[in-house]
């Protein structure tokens, strides 16, 4: 070999050692939801474009998710660079100085194309916390078929007593086609999710403006009876334990008649590659009871990155790639338009080509649009949310009265019994931290 070659060959390698020196790993904490995987399969683009970065991903069930990571941020672990948060915890963590302020996205990002809705509930004090990778409300998907041959048809904002006798009436537990696949398990991202927003429409409320507990008033009993009977006689067996995914699963499969949760949902009901039933599925708002509040949310699945990391100008360039209109194209060229992260952008809702492959997202949008985060109930609140009260310690309030209330639906407790438990428990609570006065 040449003296040329050898000198060549070593400056290759000088190079290859530098890069790998200075090569940064970032580890992502994210949750095991449809988008997000569909994210870790196209993280070549980002890494081509940027190679002195490699991604290191932590996927956790959407509970565990939020353990581990309010654990790490709390004790300031370190163990995450990139974090999977959501509109609950941005503006409180934000507050405490937990998170780094997003400043330096890029020219081409285009904050203000960023949906109003989306955007407001992760800003504090007119800065972006963290950036949306997909946004949502929530609404009813059924099967146009099992509706057509009961004889029902499902007007555009229905209410709770129609979409209760449909879904009794499209039960069929023999061939184990259930009207109705509903969040029963515990947490307060999960059944707690569906349920504060389902009793916003019943004129329910979390706690009166002097922030006393209200569980112990007819709304809230309204609500429950409603949920626990109609879940009883038209739900799948099993249902206290079934979360976004697995009711997902089971409507995929063709066992639900109806499915009330995240409008995120509609891209893969009506996948062929992952649905039996997508060429059946019809799209309506979440229900009301004609007092005003349809029960439906508003959430974002949002990148974050926590203070004091040390990554903190790579974590920036993953997020701003991941949450960028670069990246829904790019979704847009390998999996089509129907599929791309929906809920956070406005110029994706006046591109033609999507509004054409997605016939769920006029519906998305508008019941985005009509969650309001700061009159979230019929009756006057202290509190910020929609599905959640915006305080820190509505995480923990939250997950034990879904467990109170998971028990009441799996028949381990009346539902008088769980009224009073989460009564007693959210009035302990507040008054330990100063609420109640």
């Amino acid at each position: 070999m040449s003296i040329k070659a050898l000198l060549a060959g070593a400056c290759s390698l000088f190079a290859l050692s530098v890069a790998g020196a200075s090569a940064e790993t970032l580890t992502i904490a994210t949750v095991n939801n449809g988008d997000m995987i569909r994210m870790q399969g196209l993280t070549e683009d980002f890494t081509k474009a940027n190679p002195d970065i490699t991604l290191q991903w932590v996927t956790l069930e959407e509970n565990v998710l939020r353990q581990r990571v309010t654990t790490d941020i709390a004790t300031k672990g370190g163990q995450f660079d990139v974090l999977t948060i959501g509109t609950y915890e941005v503006p409180i963590w934000a507050k405490q100085g937990w998170l780094v302020a997003l400043d330096h996205l890029g020219a081409d990002y285009d904050v203000d194309d960023l949906l109003p809705a989306i955007r407001s509930g992760i800003s504090q004090d007119g800065k972006l916390y963290a950036a949306p990778f997909y946004g949502e409300s929530s609404m009813i998907m059924y099967r146009k078929d099992l509706f057509e041959k009961a004889g029902i048809t499902m007007p555009e904002s229905p209410t709770w007593d129609f979409v209760a006798d449909a879904a009794r009436k499209l039960t069929d537990k023999a061939s184990e086609t259930y009207g109705i696949c509903l969040r029963g398990k515990a947490g307060w991202g999960e059944n707690m999710a569906f349920l504060t927003a389902m009793s916003n429409s019943f004129g329910a409320r979390w706690f009166d403006e002097s922030w006393k507990a209200q569980f112990d008033q007819p709304a809230w009993k309204a609500t429950l009876d409603f949920y626990v009977d109609l879940m009883k006689d038209a739900g799948p067996p099993g249902a206290s334990s079934n979360g976004f995914n697995e009711n997902l699963a089971l409507f995929n499969a063709g066992k639900c008649g109806m499915w009330i949760d995240a409008t995120v949902a509609a891209s893969f009901v009506t996948n062929p590659k992952e649905s039996t039933v997508a060429d059946k599925v019809g799209f309506a708002l979440a229900p009301n009871t004609g007092k005003g509040k349809n029960a439906n949310w508003l959430w974002a699945w949002n990148l974050a990155i926590p203070a004091g990391s040390q990554k903190v100008e790579a974590a920036e360039k993953f997020i701003s790639w991941a949450t960028s209109k670069h990246y829904t194209e790019l979704v847009a060229s390998k999996e089509g338009w129907a599929n791309v992260p929906p809920g956070t952008r406005t110029s994706l809702y006046n591109n033609p080509e999507y509004q054409k492959a997605a016939p769920f997202a006029a519906l998305t949008l508008a019941s985005i649009n009509s969650a309001d985060p700061t009159h979230p109930t019929v009756d006057p609140v202290p509190y910020v949310g929609v599905q959640f009260v915006a305080i820190p310690e509505f995480q923990g309030i939250g997950t034990t009265v879904g467990q109170y209330f998971s028990a009441a639906l799996a028949g381990q407790s009346t539902v008088d019994e769980a009224l009073a438990q989460a009564q007693q428990y959210t009035t302990d609570e507040m008054t330990a931290a100063g609420y109640i006065k």
